[in-house]
């Protein structure tokens, strides 16, 4: 088996939440972690992790169209490449291969 790239828990549910969204930014992020996860993040966490994940090519980024609701300013919209698929598929089939056989000791 090859060499498999493991992704954070942090990692992997902003790749989620990205792939979820129509309009993936920084800030429908993190209100889609809240709503779905229950996860609470400040925007700086997002802004972080979605900057790691394009330094690794998981992701990449552009300017949307400016908006008046944001004084003129344009969105910076995201979106998960096909290495950052990759990425998040193989993370979790690692999770899953580990996770079998054990729900009897933890409860499930």
């Amino acid at each position: 088996m090859g060499r498999v790239s493991i992704l954070g828990e942090l990692e992997q549910m902003v790749l989620m939440a990205v792939l979820r969204l129509q309009d993936p930014y920084p800030v429908s992020v993190r209100d889609e972690l809240c709503a779905v996860a229950g996860v609470e993040l400040s925007r700086g966490t997002i802004y972080v992790t979605l900057h790691r994940l394009e330094e690794r090519g998981l992701v990449e980024s552009w300017l949307g169209e400016s908006t008046p609701e944001r004084g003129g300013k344009a969105k910076r919209c995201f979106a998960v490449t096909a290495a950052g698929r990759r990425a998040l598929r193989e993370s979790r089939g690692v999770l899953k291969r580990l996770s079998e056989g054990i729900e009897s000791r933890i409860g499930g």
